[in-house]
């Protein structure tokens, strides 16, 4: 099946005691054993439900991997993915990353054991320097969030494997729909699946996928023993959006494309961070492996421009956290998302204090940017 058909009928779109083309939601916490001590296929929710087992079977067949794990939250399905590795263990990790992914890092899985050694995951010779006899992984996200910066995936994936470690991308800002990492050498993908995936800021949820049997294997255990579940609500919450993600990402694309063809004109605009700026150092790499350039943007005003005043000027575009929705939604990093980060190191990555980061909706594209020109006016 293509790409869009696979999202209506990959998985397990039917459910097979009745033929409902929408698995129905089975909210049931324990399941009857008909033998004591067989094998039943479900007993309990924590560990397998059959909704969320649905879910699990079409994000593994969209990512083309053989093995899907839902999770309560997109952190959760990171840090089952880090609970692979033990203490001692060491992970190189990217400079630009999620806020929450960074106080994971720092404020939890350090405490214990694991070591982290932080690059710039767009330098592989970087990530080659930091590897040491006791690196586990790499883990990048790819574009970053938020300065939307862009790795290689396939060659940080060779690096990895002729040192015999794993490779775990972030793909929540590219979705399936433009990238799909386990192809490009990847063995671990995760998603933030209240993004793009759930696609309506209804639902939050997390998801890792592998097509490797031991990290199945382990993820699967680290799934059921930590217990950070998705609920068959949201699992079918998820399902559902995950059917019109090809729909709304060719709609969230091209008003992003114009979007940033606007503010490239606009004088009061001084850098523009989006993955189809052909020039940017990561555009190259994009084209060759993302089918399309995404919904995300960041970008700068010139100096003394307030931009506390233009966010709060937009009267389409909400001002809020999360990104993915239908709807367009604008933040500051360094007050909102990423404030969980010291100053001096979201500087040191890049990540200014005026720095606006712009998720673009499926609105319509001249109210878009006649929003945006209105708030411009005002500062």
């Amino acid at each position: 099946m293509k790409f869009n058909t696979k999202l209506i009928h990959g998985g397990i779109s039917e459910d097979k005691e009745t033929g409902a083309v929408s698995i129905p939601v089975y909210r049931s916490s324990t399941f009857h054993q008909h033998v004591l001590g067989g094998e039943p296929k479900w007993e309990y929710g924590r560990t397998g439900n059959p909704t969320r087992a649905a879910l699990e079977a079409l994000i593994a067949e969209i990512e083309n991997g053989t093995d899907g794990f839902a999770f309560a939250s997109g952190s959760a399905a990171i840090h089952a993915a880090f609970s692979l590795f033990s203490a001692g263990d060491h992970i190189v990790v990217g400079n630009d990353i999620y806020g929450g992914t960074f106080r994971l890092i720092n404020k939890v899985l350090k405490r214990f054991g694991l070591e982290f050694t932080v690059v710039d995951t767009t330098n592989l010779d970087e990530i080659r320097h930091a590897i040491t006899d006791k690196t586990v992984a790499v883990y990048l996200e790819t574009p970053t969030n938020p300065l939307l910066r862009v790795s290689d995936i396939a060659a940080i994936a060779k690096i990895a494997k002729s040192h015999d470690i794993k490779t775990i991308v972030d793909n929540t800002f590219a979705t399936p729909y433009n990238q799909n990492p386990l192809t490009l050498g990847a063995d671990i993908v995760v998603h933030s699946a209240t993004k793009y995936l759930g696609g309506h800021s209804d639902v939050v949820a997390g998801l890792a996928v592998t097509n490797d049997p031991k990290i199945a294997e382990g993820l699967a255990f680290l799934q059921n023993s930590i217990g950070s579940v998705l609920g068959p609500d949201d699992s079918w919450l998820l399902m559902r959006g995950i059917k019109t993600l090809g729909v709304r990402m060719r709609v969230h694309q091209e008003n992003a494309k114009a979007i940033y063809d606007f503010l490239d004109k606009n004088d009061k605009i001084a850098n523009i961070y989006y993955p189809g700026n052909p020039n940017s150092a990561g555009f190259e790499i994009a084209k060759r492996q993302m089918s399309g350039f995404g919904a995300m943007l960041s970008f700068e005003l010139q100096p003394g421009l307030d931009a506390k005043k233009f966010v709060e000027s937009l009267q389409i575009i909400d001002l809020a956290e999360s990104l993915g929705g239908i709807e367009s939604l604008v933040e500051i990093p360094a007050v909102m998302t990423h404030s969980s980060i010291p100053r001096d190191i979201r500087i040191k990555n890049g990540i200014k204090d005026e720095l606006i980061r712009l998720s673009v909706g499926v609105e319509d594209e001249e109210d878009l940017i006649e929003d945006i020109k209105q708030a411009l006016s005002k500062i």
